[in-house]
């Protein structure tokens, strides 16, 4: 499959490594050495799949002309867009068969695999609480982007990892969020939120770009044991604990695994996408539930 690179940046820069030979041109409006300013520059029977890697008010017009012709697409997260332009772009994938996938590489980190394996098998029975704390100190580095510190800030960035996560483990919820806290401590969009959902489970979540070491938590507590995540294999080492409760009270069992190893997700998350695009579909449903969401906290954020 031939694939087209659309946007040079951090992510752009990674998805050509992973896609090595398979990449037949760069799009880019003003980085340097690319082949192309924009994709309606390249022609169509050149390429078959684009990895899109724009700010979020450049992606709709990009994925509509992908997908449109035909084009299969992995665009960086999050797709935010009103919900009637996201059907339209399913609508277009469906009759032109493109795979249209929005890319969320958390999906792929081995031991969160391996934690839905946990919650899909009942071994925690049911789960009263998920917290989860995703951070890292790109606050100056925001700061100092023109695009970067705006909107929501790191709501929409981390957030919708995190909305995505549990998405992933426990399904579609009805209620909607509230935010706890938001502030604005160095950026001029927030660079700290905490923000979640009430029970009957409860969904805790924490967003930073105040976290001078990168740092990854996600902890579920359920009638049967808990399972615990501490650290991602990116920023490892990466430690997944299991516990199974003891009745009435008692020190839990327990098994730890622990993983040192380089980011597996990208790679994973590449394949996965070679796959979709031969037999086709789309996970952008799942856009519109964390869109909603996110909307909905957004609403509730205190204004600068």
């Amino acid at each position: 499959m031939r694939i087209v690179i659309i946007g040079l940046g951090v992510q752009g820069r990674k998805r050509r490594a992973v896609a090595g030979d398979r990449v037949v041109a760069v799009v880019d409006p003003v980085a340097a050495g690319v082949d192309f300013k924009t994709i309606q520059e390249v022609p169509l029977d050149r390429y078959d799949a684009a990895c899109v890697c724009v700010p979020d008010d450049a992606k709709v017009p990009i994925l509509r002309h992908l997908v449109s012709n035909g084009k299969h697409v992995l665009v960086e997260k999050p797709l935010l867009a009103p919900a009637n332009e996201i059907r339209e772009l399913i609508a277009h994938a469906q009759r032109t068969k493109a795979a249209a996938y929005t890319a969320y590489n958390h999906r792929f980190e081995p031991h969160i695999a391996k934690v839905k394996q946990v919650v899909d098998s009942g071994a925690l029975g049911r789960v009263y609480l998920t917290r989860i704390f995703y951070g890292n100190g790109t606050a100056r580095d925001v700061r100092n982007s023109p695009w970067r510190d705006q909107g929501a800030g790191v709501l929409p960035d981390l957030g919708s990892h995190m909305l995505d996560m549990a998405h992933f483990l426990f399904g579609a919820r009805e209620d909607f969020g509230r935010v706890w806290s938001a502030n604005r401590f160095e950026n001029q969009s927030p660079d700290h939120v905490i923000y979640g959902f009430d029970g009957p489970a409860v969904w805790e979540m924490e967003a930073t770009l105040l976290s001078w070491r990168n740092t990854f938590s996600l902890d579920l507590y359920g009638e049967l044991g808990s399972a615990h995540i501490q650290c991602l294999c990116k920023w490892g080492p990466s430690t997944l604990t299991v516990r199974k409760r003891i009745f009435p009270s008692g020190r839990p069992e327990e098994t730890i695994e622990t993983l040192e190893q380089p980011d597996p997700t990208w790679r994973l998350e590449h394949d996965h996408f070679l796959a979709l695009a031969r037999t086709g579909g789309t996970n952008w449903d799942n856009d519109l539930w964390i869109g909603a969401h996110l909307d909905a906290l957004k609403t509730q954020l205190p204004p600068p």
